[in-house]
Formats: structure tokens, sequence, C-alpha cells
């Protein structure tokens, strides 16, 4: 294969994705002004859905323009040279290949940030703000941003260094080291997560004492779930919108609630929320998802192995010294297809997932209760509950209100 062929294929690949992502969000925006299913009309009362259906329409405009700009950007960067000009600037600097290929990314990934901080300022400030969403301050996202480049430099730069070793010192073997490290440090990304990343970002600190704190130990004893760790995060610094999540195993396991959520539900529906997390865990989900997530981590580096160091993969971008980070990039495009297949079975089974979380909570706890919160969730949230089958059936981890709800009163 030429690399003028490779090219036109990379930019077909590009074209292709945004028109069909284009599509489905038409398809599913036509829907935006269905009835409200029979079953949730308690939802919203009518002032709130037309602010629903506002919040929608105004999040789908915006979708449209930032996307444009950034396939426009992109194709800009393709069809101008931009990866060769970006490999002589990082060659100026050095000739270690590690070094090439952190400057490399580094000045790609912060020129991509920086072209979408103002489209993120303005859903954030703008949009989020005009609905009552927004908590967060000038000051507040300005640090998350710092913060975000300085752990991409750290954790990604550092992982990219490890990668690029392998690489120079296994040939074409290097997948089998760097899936090993890539699932190793997953694990541990899992389990200390919650103990040493959202500290840099939020404030944790332990549910104090009192009927929620009883209600939940309580739960936890009779499903026989060892439960010390229930923590607080004060989502509200950035969001009106609410959570609650859990993570880690073993002794590392702990069960997450946003303040927000604490302050938007009741405490049976608290507790509920907190038995379709335990849910998860029962029924190993978590340990379920690090396996499949590893083993397709194992495919990608194997495929990545084979075709990495074939020179026509960086000629194709037009770049004259060919390297394993620039034909990183063009793989990476390529694997796009096979990366969507992927996430449509992953999101399946995610949506398999919530319903049998969904049912554990019912069962051992009460359907109710979670159904009210969820409820609850939506409206505070102006979820969209009218959505196109085929735009859930891509997108969603989560089967819609609807759907759990009628999974809910199934007997």
């Amino acid at each position: 294969m030429t690399p003028t062929t490779l090219f036109s294929i990379i930019i077909g690949l590009l074209i292709a994705n945004f028109i069909f992502d284009q599509i489905l969000d038409y398809v599913n925006a036509k829907h935006f002004k269905d009835a409200i299913p029979s079953d949730l009309e308690d939802v919203y009362e009518t002032a709130e859905y037309e602010k629903s259906q506002r919040y929608k329409q105004e999040k789908y405009r915006f979708g449209r323009i930032s996307s444009s700009v950034s396939l426009v950007a992109t194709l800009l960067f393709f069809f101008l040279n931009g990866f060769e000009w970006v490999d002589q600037w990082a060659r100026s600097f050095s000739d270690n290949q590690t070094v090439i290929a952190l400057l490399f990314f580094g000045l790609i990934l912060l020129a991509s940030d920086l072209l979408g901080t103002p489209f993120s300022y303005y859903h954030t400030f703008v949009i989020e703000e005009k609905f009552g969403f927004n908590k967060t301050t000038l000051k507040t996202f300005l640090l998350d941003k710092i913060k975000g480049w300085l752990m991409a430099i750290v954790i990604g730069g550092g992982i990219l260094a490890i990668v690029i070793w392998f690489y120079q010192t296994a040939g074409a073997n290097f997948w089998w080291y760097t899936w090993i490290f890539v699932t190793v440090f997953s694990v541990l990304m899992n389990l200390f997560y919650a103990r040493l990343i959202v500290p840099l970002f939020n404030k944790q600190t332990p549910l104090e004492e009192g009927p929620l704190r009883s209600k939940i130990e309580s739960y936890a004893n009779q499903v026989g779930f060892s439960l010390q760790n229930i923590f607080v995060i004060n989502g509200s610094k950035r969001s009106t919108k609410a959570n609650a999540y859990f993570s880690g195993f073993g002794r590392e396991k702990r069960v997450t609630l946003y303040d927000t959520l604490i302050n938007d539900l009741e405490e049976e529906e608290i507790v509920a929320v907190l038995a379709h997390e335990v849910g998860h865990y029962k029924k190993k989900h978590i340990i379920f998802n690090l396996i499949t997530s590893a083993i397709t981590t194992g495919i990608m580096l194997w495929l990545l192995s084979i075709f990495v160091g074939m020179p026509v993969f960086s000629e194709a971008l037009g770049v004259t010294n060919p390297s394993f980070h620039v034909g990183f990039i063009t793989f990476g495009i390529l694997y796009t297809p096979i990366s969507e297949i992927i996430g449509l079975f992953m999101n399946l089974l995610s949506r398999k997932f919530e319903y049998q979380a969904d049912n554990y909570a019912k069962h051992t706890f009460a359907g109710e209760p979670l159904l009210s919160a969820l409820k609850k969730l939506s409206k505070n949230s102006l979820s969209n509950l009218t959505p196109h089958p085929f735009y859930v059936f891509v997108h969603y981890s989560h089967p819609t209100l609807l759907q759990r709800l009628q999974n809910l009163r199934q007997d």
C-alpha cells in the first residue's frame, strides 16, 4: 500500500466517523420533543420539561459546532503536514527517541487541549450556568486544567517512556511487556484511584455518624458486605449534578457519595443507590471489566506490534523519519472501527450489568426507593427521557430510565 492510499484511508475514516456521529446526533435530536412515556409523566412538571428541552437543544447545537471545529482543525493539521513540522521541532531538541516522542505527543496534546479550552469554558460557564448546574469558579476551572496537564506529564509521559523503552529493547515483542505493565497499572489504579487521584481534585470526608450511616451499615451487614470506607465527596464544588460510585476491591473497596446526592435524595433512596453499587461488586462486574479490558488491550497491542514499525505508517502522515510515535498515531486512527465495535459490545454488557445491579438492589433492599432515586436524579440533571433507540445502542452505557423502570417493576 502506498503512503498516498493510506493517507486517503485515514482522512476517509476521520470524515466517515464525523458524519456518522452527526447523523446519529440529528436523529436523536428529532426525538427531543416526543411525548413523555406515561410511566415517566411524574418526573417533570410542564415548566421543568420545557427547560429540559431547551437544555438538550442547546447542548446539541453546541456539540455540532465544537465537533465541526475539531474536524476542520484536524484536517488542516493533516493536509498542512503538521505531523512533520512537530516531529522536526521535537528532533531539534534531542536525538533520543524517548525525548522526541514525549515532546511530539506533548505539543500535539497541549495544542488540542488549548483548542478545546474555549469550548469547555463556554459549556461550563455559559450553558451549565444558564441552566443552574454550574458551581465551578474560574479559579477551580484553571486549577483543574493545570492539574490535568501535570498528571498527563507525570503519568502519561511516564507510561509512554516505559512503552518506548520496551519497544527499543524488545522490538516486535514489546507488546507482551507493555500488556503486562498496562494490566498491572490498571489494577493498581482501580485499587488506589480514590486514595491517590481523587484528592487532587476533590475533598473526601468519611460519612459522619448518624441515621444515614447506620442504615448503610445495617444494609451492608445484612448482605454480608464488609464496608468500612464510606466517603462523601464535595461534588457541589463543580456542579449541582449528583452521583455515587464504587471503587477498589479487598481492603481498598469504598463507596463514595456526592454531597449533592445526599442533599437531593431521601435516606431510603440513598441506601437503594448504594445497594445498586454493592450489586456491581457482588456480581463481580468490576473484576469482569478489568479482565475484558486486559484482553482487548492485549489484542490492540498485538496488532500495534505488527504495524507500528512499517515505514508507510509514518510516510502516510508526511513524516520523513519513520518512528514509533508517528506510527502509533496512524495505527490509532486505523484502529478506530475496531475500537467502535468493541465499544458497542462493552456498552451492551454494561447495560446488562446495570440491570443486574438494579435487580440486586430490588431483591436485597427495595425497588421503589431505587426507582424514586433514579427519577429524581434524571429530573435534577434534565435528562433526556426519549432518546432514539439506536443512539442508546451506540452511546449509552446505562439503560434508559424507562427501561430501568420496566425492569424494576417486573416480578
